[in-house]
């Protein structure tokens, strides 16, 4: 009888045992626990902004008034919004802006977030409610994906595809799309 019992412990034993591993490597891919610890810093210029140290001087011409320069007009932030905080701490500025070639992008400044698993950047019709209210509200109505968030710091650039009309779109939102969970989210008030 104890040679028997030995036999059918020992498969069952290896049998929760890969059961185990598996599940502590699936759980360990479908979270990502250790991103919680390691922070991306993506620094973009604003698209179209030349920066100079000083202006050229002027030469006067003979007989001709000095006139400025007409100015190139650059982009124009359309709307701007803070941050709050949803699913994880999150702070900074959303801007929508169209650049002198009339295409649109969010730029998300000084943004500081926590960094997370498949995390994305929605431009979506949805008001930004406070608290845990508003963590579940973006997929509920309209929204176009920007891409991935390039990273959870700095100040970057997200173009608008050229057929969305963005003047229909009224906030931005940080989202989780493996957890449907917003990280923190502005709400686009028009300039």
């Amino acid at each position: 009888m104890g040679r028997v019992r030995k036999v059918l412990t020992r498969p069952l034993g290896i049998a929760v045992l890969v059961v185990a591993v598996g599940g502590i490597g699936f759980g360990l891919y479908w979270f990502q626990p250790w991103k919680l610890w390691q922070d991306k810093t993506v620094e973009e210029a604003l698209p179209g902004v030349v920066e100079t140290s000083a202006p050229p001087p002027a030469v006067p011409s003979a007989g001709l008034s000095e006139q400025p320069a007409p100015s190139a007009g650059g982009p124009q932030t359309l709307a701007h919004g803070e941050l709050i905080s949803h699913e994880h701490a999150t702070s900074g500025t959303v801007k929508l802006v169209r650049l002198t070639d009339g295409s649109h992008i969010v730029r998300l400044e000084n943004l500081d977030t926590s960094n997370g698993p498949d995390l994305r950047v929605w431009l979506t019709d949805a008001p930004v409610k406070a608290g845990q209210a508003g963590w579940h509200v973006f997929d509920d109505g309209k929204y176009v994906s920007l891409g991935k968030l390039k990273g959870n710091k700095g100040s970057q650039n997200y173009a608008v595809p050229d057929d969305v009309d963005p003047s229909r779109y009224s906030s931005v939102s940080i989202w989780c799309d493996r957890f449907d969970v917003s990280f923190g989210a502005g709400e686009l008030a028009r300039a």
